[in-house]
């Protein structure tokens, strides 16, 4: 079954030329927004994932903008169904993440705005190599029970400020975003446990602490310039 290509109130569908494929994206932006946020979703999720909508609808409301988009294309995902390949291939998702990046930095409507990567699961990992290929336009990241071990041998080149957000109950996560913490090159970044939350914050209130860590790290850090970020 193809997947809905409809927008929701006050966004709108755009097609994001990364690489050799073009990628379907809801973009939503206030009248004076302060930023926008880019998501990197993670595990066979898209940008139709009732937990990123819900970040992303709370982080809209305090004047940050937002793109959702199919790290996948149609066809791909339809084969990842089978295989599972495509979710764990860090690079290839870093590289759509560059691609969406550079075609922020290209498109008016928001061309001259600070990005921030907001990445779940191991869409943390690729907003992580992401971030480092693109110090110069990635103000700040934010990973939701994401996997930022599998960024690798890229961490210590990671320039951004980047807050890594674990539920309490989900220990074999913790573990992995405390190795890769000590690992992270940014001078500014931090882990955030948010207790009794599992790995899908589907507890009462969990995500609502999510988005507003998120929303306050990337109002801290967006409009810092690039030497700052890197002290």
């Amino acid at each position: 079954m193809g997947r809905t290509t409809a927008a929701l109130a006050g966004e709108e569908l755009v097609r994001v030329k990364a690489g050799a494929v073009t990628l379907e994206g809801n973009l939503a932006l206030p009248a004076e927004p302060r930023g926008i946020v880019l998501f990197a979703h993670g595990s066979g999720s898209g940008r139709h994932s009732p937990r990123n909508r819900f970040v992303a609808g709370q982080l809209r409301a305090r004047g940050l903008g937002t793109l959702l988009i199919d790290l996948l294309t149609e066809q791909e995902e339809a084969a990842d169904e089978h295989t599972g390949h495509l979710r764990f291939d860090i690079g290839l998702l870093a590289g759509r993440l560059v691609g969406a990046t550079d075609w922020l930095a290209e498109d008016l409507r928001s061309a001259g705005l600070s990005v921030g990567y907001f990445g779940a699961s191991t869409g943390g990992g690729a907003a992580l190599v992401a971030a480092a290929e693109r110090p110069d336009r990635v103000s700040a990241v934010v990973s939701r029970g994401g996997r930022p071990d599998l960024a690798g041998a890229v961490l210590p080149a990671v320039r951004a400020p980047t807050l890594l957000i674990v539920g309490g109950a989900d220990e074999a996560v913790i573990a992995l975003n405390k190795k890769a913490l000590a690992r992270l090159g940014a001078g500014v970044k931090d882990l955030v446990i948010v207790p009794g939350a599992s790995h899908l914050f589907e507890e009462p209130g969990a995500l609502e602490e999510v988005a507003r860590f998120a929303g306050d790290w990337f109002l801290r850090y967006c409009d810092l310039p690039a030497e700052a970020k890197a002290d």
